[in-house]
């Protein structure tokens, strides 16, 4: 494959695929939460503080999505020359993500003294900080090169960054052989290497093809094959003990898997290299093929593909209706001064904040629960496949109910508040296995909120500056997550523990906590229901009427 064909939205995809399998150490804290409790000489509240400036660092993407645009968008980035592109943004990330999980693993095996709990803190906050940088980077890129499918792709994208938490941890399982600290000098290496090898492959082609739903089905059934193969192999991982040999050979059947979205982006450069060769026959035949619309967007030939300059491929038919202009094209500032913005933004507080409270706290409440480490490890890696389905699966659905029967996308974040309400209360309810169950309707849920958000800010608010607003908007992740997990979950725990080692067993460790916020999560039911209502006409005339005229 030479360098220009390497220069296509399809070898594009497949590199920010490899880049989010890789960097969703965050959603793994649970495996290394409790040696850096006990290293440190944490109690459950300093650990909830610790995760929470995780939560924080992994959400606070306003300076990814500002660096985005600053080397990204013309005519800002015209004068930077080869510093300009998603790379830099990857590259950024890949810094901060060594240096943070480094030092901090520097700490945990004695390398370097014990650092106090602000430090900690803060390259907490770092390592986790570098996960924006790498999500903004593809999923953005991935809305301007499948514009008309916006759901898929960012549902494809979010997808494979909440598998990663799996993956990740069957790379732990393989190489680590039980060992936490040495789990985390993995996190520092791996995003980092991988990010650097393949940043240069993600760009940003302004085209659209009758093609692009076919392949992005293709990649959508490798993500769910995926997720289907890491399912089995955890609950094989549950049921029975496995030898060293066979983890080894499951992971490179992981490996495996994960290299078949290059063979959906050689089949689509294949494809168009023969309609181009066909182009060409037919034009020195003397036998000219009538032009449409449908063979000029299909032209994805490496050497013409930059042809048009960014946004020219659109047709012009857009740009002459004036409900299409400014309307749906806002910056940052013009974002915050909409009420849009704000129901968005506090329903993303009741879902995510909750969400992400339940997984920090997941091993702890397992423990508390009379769970086994090995168990807790498998609810942790199956959030993974929960998060996942959420994610995928919010943004392929309502990809489909928006172009069939116009269907408002928040209509669909509502039902799955709705979903993790009820997630929440059967966890607080403490009946056998519950957990398992619980997880499952959390972990869906909360993925779904990370499809469906930023695909709503991208039709709401436009593409322009949507790394921008929609990383302010996942400020609330972390908002609600340190609301949810210090003062209601550690408090409550900490309240209820008994004994020097701050430990708690029994319902009554973590029942109050997840009633909250179930009831929290019923309020942002109702709010996710006035954005539909306020927002219902505006899907019917300008988003529509978009992806028609596209």
């Amino acid at each position: 494959m030479d360098r220009e064909m390497l220069r296509t939205k399809w070898v594009a995809t497949v590199a920010s695929i490899w880049i989010q399998s890789s960097c969703g150490a965050s959603y793994t804290f649970g495996i290394y939460s409790s040696i850096l409790k006990s290293s440190q000489g944490y109690d459950q509240s300093t650990l909830d503080t610790v995760s929470v400036f995780k939560d924080i660092g992994a959400n606070f993407g306003i300076l990814s999505g500002l660096l985005y645009s600053a080397v990204t968008l013309d005519p800002y980035s015209r004068h930077l020359g080869v510093f300009s592109g998603p790379w830099v943004v990857h590259a950024a990330g890949a810094i901060q993500c060594f240096l943070g999980y480094f030092v901090m693993w520097a700490s945990v095996v004695g390398l370097i003294p014990r650092l106090p709990v602000p430090v900690m803190c803060l390259f907490m906050w770092l390592a986790a900080h570098a996960q924006t940088f790498f999500n903004t980077a593809n999923v953005v890129s991935g809305v301007h090169n499948f514009g008309d499918y916006g759901g898929t792709i960012v549902g494809i994208m979010k997808g494979f960054l909440g598998l990663s938490g799996a993956m990740l941890i069957q790379f732990y399982e393989t190489v680590c052989e039980g060992h936490p600290s040495t789990y985390i000098l993995l996190l520092a290496l791996t995003p980092t290497i991988i990010t650097l090898l393949l940043m240069n492959l993600v760009r940003n082609y302004d085209t659209n093809t009758k093609d692009d739903k076919k392949r992005l089905n293709a990649f959508s059934a490798v993500a769910m094959i995926i997720a289907a193969y890491l399912t089995v192999n955890i609950l094989l991982r549950d049921i029975f003990t496995m030898p060293l040999w066979a983890r080894i050979i499951m992971f490179e059947l992981l490996l495996l898997l994960l290299a078949s979205p290059l063979g959906v982006a050689i089949r689509a450069l294949r494809e168009s290299s023969d309609r181009y060769a066909q182009a060409l026959l037919e034009e020195r035949g003397y036998k000219p093929k009538p032009a449409t619309s449908s063979d000029i967007s299909t032209s994805e030939d490496p050497i013409d593909y930059h042809a048009l300059p960014s946004g020219e491929s659109q047709p012009k038919a857009a740009s002459s209706d004036s409900s299409l202009s400014d309307e749906d094209n806002l910056n940052l500032l013009q974002a915050l001064r909409t009420g849009n913005f704000w129901l968005l933004f506090i329903a993303m507080i009741c879902g995510m904040g909750s969400g992400l409270a339940t997984i920090n706290n997941i091993s702890q409440v397992g423990e508390s629960l009379g769970y086994s480490t090995i168990e807790r490890n498998s609810l942790v890696s199956l959030w993974s496949i929960w998060n996942f389905l959420g994610r995928f699966g919010a943004g392929f659905v309502s990809d489909i109910f928006l172009h069939r029967g116009g269907f408002a996308r928040p209509l669909f974040m509502a039902i799955t508040l709705a979903t993790l309400a009820t997630g929440h209360i059967v966890i607080a309810s403490g009946f056998p296995k519950n957990l398992y169950l619980g997880s499952v309707l959390v972990g869906i849920s909360y993925g779904s909120q990370w499809s469906l958000m930023p695909t709503i800010t991208s039709e709401i608010f436009g593409v322009g500056h949507m790394g921008t607003i929609f990383n302010t908007i996942a400020l609330a992740s972390p908002l609600g997550s340190y609301i949810f997990s210090v003062r209601v979950i550690g408090y409550i725990y900490d309240k209820a523990a008994t004994g020097e080692d701050n430990t708690c067993f029994g319902t009554r460790c973590f029942m109050l906590s997840f009633l909250i916020m179930a009831a929290v999560a019923f309020f942002g039911v109702l709010v996710a229901l006035a954005l539909f209502l306020r927002t219902r006409r505006f899907y019917q005339v300008v988003v529509l009427k978009r992806l028609r005229h596209s």
